[in-house]
Order: structure tokens, then C-alpha cells, then sequence
């Protein structure tokens, strides 16, 4: 289990680990590896083949509407070779008429193909977009601990974007113009041999120029949308913390450090663009170039009668047809390169291996709450250790205290439990069962977790709440906001259980924020509660309805407080003093204090003066 967590983490290369209080952050991402553009396509096969009737339908309408498009310069030729020659004006107009039906068919044939194209993309996409986002549902916490969350947005967003415009815009163009091109190169034989071998001269050069100038654009435009998922990391970051960056004015190294990533994209995006824009110039200079061969080649056969003038002329109609779908599918590239680097991004995500049980994982069912830790071990890196043989026992009902100094492993313990990370050595058990052999779901619905900075929805006070138990009336979400003490403060709120909160409770003071978060646990029903940090933002006022509501909450439940205000943990039933990833001091808070060891030391450095 250990070695697929890492295997997991192994793609992005983090700068640096902290030795405690949580996972380790990831602030820059070596460039992964390009893969197979022929397995990108034929993954995204899969997802058009569920449309494949529309498909057909698609290829049937371009096939009929190339072969439309292709008799205008078959009908011209015949028109000067067989009317005006003969000055038919009557023969000539019926022909005309003929001309336009098949343009006017061509046309129509076209917007149909091009609508049914773009319901099969946006389906497609559709589908994409789904499977990523449930992928990104099952994937452990430490995917998106050690990745810049922008980053992962780009990819659900920006790169799905890029692979919906070249479904909708130019996938029925390509099928289009190679079936023009084989259409254009089956007349020309049929027409004139001589003259055909003569127009196709250029096809090799055509081919090697898009070979040559495909495989840099490819790279190019991979690393331009890496960069693009890097800048957006920054955006998003600076925007959900821009209090703090006015509040220590770092307006300015914010900004220079946007401009110097945006100016980066610049420099790889103008690569990629230049790159791609050599196609379109080649390409009509070497259609052009054929032009001239065929025209001349054209007039040679015509002095010795081996081809009429409207054969000629039809042929550099054709010719000029010919390299009008070269030149599309050449500028087309750019669009295909961009999708293939998004996709391949899309897919990367889709391949991290989700979080799963042991095939031998048993339910769990109702659980009595005793906890033991048996010589935990356990580092968020492999050479970082951040517990140290950790052992502990807490018996149903009790309350275990986690203090020490920041970084000391204590939210690491709380991590543990959860099953956010899996222990490296050692064994974590409840009523005896090892929670390696539990589902993690069934798990995690046994535990309530109350956080320093809680996560609130923008969504409405009661949605909020039931969210720890979504099958809940309105009462019971009503009764938990009671017990919670968040009644008050929610019935004094523009709409009290219907007022819609911003981002992250942003309208709300970080009191009342917790107050929900406890009120949400409460909603939950856990068997055991794990409180971190849950007052520690507090004034003195908040923090004794807090505490009020947090004893109702943990009665009757095994509970696991981390906590730097040692004041709320007086009447631990166990404080367990954790430096350094080791369990130094242990016993109830009287206890400690006679000890007169560290515990002591933490707790005279807060009350100093104060009557113990």
C-alpha cells in the first residue's frame, strides 16, 4: 500500500518536504514525458465510438458531399470541350444548371455534416469531462497535496477545451479533404494519366514538409499548455489568498512572479505558433509550384493532341483542389497538435491509480471506538521520517489530546486515522480490526473530522450542514445547528438557513464558519471525532460556545483533539506530548504538570502568572 502511494506521487518533483503538520507541498512540476500520439488517438476513439451511427451517418454525408463537390470541374471541362466549343448556348445553360445544384448540394451537405459533427464532440467531451472529474473523486489525498490545484483545473478545463474544437471544427474538415484528396486523385486518372503522374509530383515533398514540421509543433504546443496549467495554478492561488497578499503588500512579487511564468508562456506559445505557421506558407508555395507544372505540362499535351483544353483546364481546377485540402489538413495542425498535448495531459490524470481497498476489505458496521497505534512509522517522504514508533491506546469514549510544537506529526496522526495516507510500519486498529483490512469508505463514515479551516460550499447555511449526512430533513439539520450552538448567529443571517454563502464562507467570521463545520459533524453521527485546531482561530467568547458545543459533540465518543491552547484540554481523559514524531510525555493534565517536563514547560510559556 505504501509503495502505491508513492508510485502515485512519483510524477511531480517537490522541492521540499516539511518534516510535520501535514503533507508536503508541490510548488513547481518537472515536464512529464511525451507519450504515443497513436494511443491518444486511439483512446480518444473510444469515446466517439459510442456515437458511431452518428458517425456513419457523418462520413456517408462528407463521402456524398466530396464526390458533389468534385463534379464542378469535371462539368466545366465538359462544358468547354463539348459546348462552348460548339457554341451550345442551350446545352450550355442545362449544364449550368447542373453546375449549381451540385454546388448548392455541396454546401448543404456540409452544414449538415458539420452540425452532426459538433452534437458527436460536445457529447464526447462531454463524457471526457465526466470521466476525469469522477477520476479525480478516487484519487487519494496525496495526488492533490503534491500537485498545484490550477494545474489539475487546466487539465479539466483549458486541455478538454482544446480537444472540443478540433471534434467539432475540423474532424468532419479532415475526413473531408482526405477523401477530396483521394477523390481529386481518382478522376485525374480517369481523366488523363499523364497529366495525373505529372500533377502528384508534389505530394512527397508535401508529405515530407508535414512530417518535418508536425513532430516540433507536437513538443511545442505540450509544453505551452504545462505552462498554461502552471500560470493558472498562480492565478487561482493568488486569488484565494489575495487578502494575504494585500495584507504583507506583496502586490508587486506577485505580479512579478505572474510575469515572469506569462512571460514564459509567451516565449514557448510564439514557438509553437511559428513552428505551425511555416506549414501554410510552404504549403501554397509548393501548390502553387505544382500549378505551374501542370499548366505547362498541360499545354505541352495539348500541342500534341494528347489532352483537350477543357481536360486542362479541369486538370488545374483539380490541381488547385488538390492542394486546397493539403493546405487545410497543414493548417489543421496547429489545431491537432494543441488537442493531442491536451489530451495526453487528460489522460496522464486519468491513468493515476485511484484509491482502493484490498480485495480483502471488509465492511464495517457499528464500531465501540477503541483505537490503538502499534509502532506507527510513517513519512509523506520516503527518507523524511514524520512518526517514529508511535503507540497509543484509547478506549471507547475517552478523549486523547495530541499537543506539541508545530510540526511535531500531531495532523499526521489525524491523517493516519482517516486513511488519507497508509502507515509505513506499524498497525492502526479499532475494536481490534486493522484499518488497512476495513473499507476506507465505511471508515471514514465512522469518523467526524473538525479542521482549523473548514471547508464550506457556495451553496445555502443548510445545504452546508447536510452535507455530513445528505439524506437529512431540514429538522435534523435544524437540531444539529442547535447542539451546535449555530442557531443563533444562522436565524440573525438575510435568509437564516437559506442564505447562500460566497467561496469558503467568506461572509461569515471564522467563529461561525466552525460552528458549521461542528454543526456538519454533529449532522454526521460519528463514532469517533478528530478535532484539529478546531478553536484555535477563535477570540475568548467564540471559543466557549465552541467548546460548549464540542463537549456535546465529543460525549459518549471516542475523540482525538490536536490543540495548541492547552486550556481546552484540561479534562483529557489522555495528553499525549509528541515532539518529533515521538510520543515523549503521556497521562492526564494534572499529571503532566507535576512531572514538571515539557508538557509543563508548553503550558507555563501560555500561563505565566496564572494561577495553575
Amino acid at each position: 500500500m505504501t509503495e502505491q502511494r508513492r508510485n502515485t506521487a512519483a510524477t511531480p518533483a517537490p522541492l521540499n518536504f516539511r518534516p510535520g503538520g501535514g503533507p508536503p507541498m508541490v510548488f513547481l512540476q518537472e515536464a512529464p514525458k511525451s507519450k504515443d500520439a497513436r494511443g491518444t488517438l486511439r483512446r480518444l476513439w473510444t469515446y466517439l465510438e459510442r456515437q458511431r451511427w452518428t458517425l456513419v451517418g457523418v462520413v456517408l454525408l462528407v463521402i456524398l458531399t466530396s464526390f458533389v463537390d468534385l463534379l464542378g470541374p469535371f462539368l466545366m471541362g465538359l462544358a468547354i470541350d463539348s459546348y462552348i466549343s460548339k457554341s451550345d448556348l442551350p446545352g450550355l445553360a442545362h449544364l449550368l444548371g447542373w453546375m449549381i445544384a451540385s454546388y448548392i448540394s455541396a454546401a448543404a451537405g456540409t452544414w449538415l455534416q458539420t452540425y452532426l459533427m459538433a452534437g458527436v464532440a460536445q457529447r464526447a467531451v462531454r463524457d471526457m469531462r465526466t470521466d476525469l472529474f469522477a477520476r479525480l473523486q478516487t484519487l487519494p489525498l496525496s495526488f492533490f497535496d503534491q500537485r498545484a490545484h490550477g494545474d489539475i483545473m487546466s487539465r479539466l478545463t483549458n486541455d478538454v477545451e482544446n480537444i472540443s474544437n478540433i471534434l467539432a471544427s475540423n474532424a468532419s474538415q479532415l475526413i473531408s479533404n482526405v477523401l477530396g484528396i483521394v477523390g481529386v486523385i481518382i478522376i485525374m486518372f480517369i481523366m488523363n494519366v499523364p497529366l495525373a503522374i505529372v500533377s502528384l509530383i508534389v505530394m512527397p515533398l508535401t508529405f515530407l514538409i508535414t512530417r518535418s514540421i508536425s513532430r516540433r509543433t507536437r513538443a511545442s504546443f505540450r509544453q505551452t499548455q504545462q505552462t498554461l496549467g502552471e500560470l493558472n495554478g498562480i492565478i487561482e492561488e493568488t486569488i484565494t489568498g489575495e487578502h494575504v497578499v494585500k495584507a504583507f503588500v506583496r502586490e508587486e512579487a506577485t505580479t512579478a512572479q505572474f510575469s515572469t511564468v506569462n512571460r514564459h508562456l509567451q516565449k514557448v506559445a510564439l514557438r509553437a505558433r511559428v513552428f505551425s505557421s511555416f506549414m501554410g506558407p510552404l504549403m501554397n508555395m509548393v501548390n502553387n509550384l505544382g500549378l505551374a507544372v501542370v499548366a505547362c505540362a498541360g499545354g505541352w499535351l495539348a500541342v500534341e493532341a494528347l489532352a483537350t483544353v477543357g481536360e486542362i483546364a479541369a486538370f488545374i481546377s483539380y490541381a488547385s483542389r488538390l492542394g486546397r485540402p493539403l493546405n487545410q489538413i497543414a493548417q489543421l495542425f496547429t489545431s491537432i497538435q494543441a488537442a493531442l498535448a491536451g489530451a495526453e495531459r487528460v489522460f496522464e490524470t486519468m491513468d493515476e491509480l485511484p484509491e482502493t481497498d484490498a480485495p480483502s476489505a471488509a465492511p464495517l458496521e457499528h464500531i465501540h471506538g477503541h483505537v490503538s497505534l502499534k509502532d506507527v512509522s510513517f513519512g509523506y517522504d520516503a527518507d523524511v521520517p514524520v512518526l517514529k514508533n508511535v503507540s497509543l491506546d484509547a478506549t471507547p469514549g475517552q478523549m486523547i489530546a495530541l499537543v506539541g510544537p508545530t510540526g511535531a506529526g500531531k495532523t499526521t496522526i489525524a491523517n493516519l486515522l482517516t486513511r488519507f495516507y497508509d502507515v509505513d510500519r506499524g498497525a492502526i486498529a479499532i475494536d481490534g480490526l486493522n484499518v488497512a483490512t476495513i473499507k476506507k469508505d465505511d471508515l471514514r463514515r465512522k469518523l467526524g473530522l473538525v479542521l482549523q479551516d473548514n471547508f464550506l460550499f457556495a451553496a445555502t447555511v443548510m445545504e452546508n450542514i447536510r452535507y455530513g449526512r445528505l439524506e437529512a430533513t431540514d429538522e435534523e439539520v435544524r437540531t444539529a445547528a442547535r447542539l451546535a450552538n449555530a442557531e443563533g448567529f444562522i436565524h440573525r443571517l438575510p435568509q437564516g438557513y437559506q442564505t447562500v454563502l460566497t467561496e469558503r464562507g467568506g461572509n461569515l467570521s471564522q467563529g461561525q464558519r466552525q460552528l458549521l463545520a461542528i454543526a456538519r459533524a454533529v449532522l454526521a453521527d460519528p463514532d469517533i471525532l478528530i478535532l484539529d485546531e478546531a478553536t484555535s482561530n477563535v477570540d475568548t467568547r467564540t471559543e466557549k460556545h465552541l467548546q460548549e458545543a464540542l463537549m456535546r459533540l465529543m460525549q459518549g465518543r471516542t475523540s482525538f483533539v490536536i490543540a495548541h491552547r492547552l486550556s481546552t484540554i484540561r479534562e483529557a481523559d489522555q495528553v499525549l506530548v509528541i515532539n518529533n514524531g515521538q510520543i515523549i510525555e503521556r497521562g492526564n493534565h494534572q499529571d503532566l504538570l507535576e512531572q514538571k517536563g515539557f508538557y509543563y514547560n508548553l503550558y507555563m510559556s501560555q500561563f505565566k502568572g496564572q494561577q495553575i
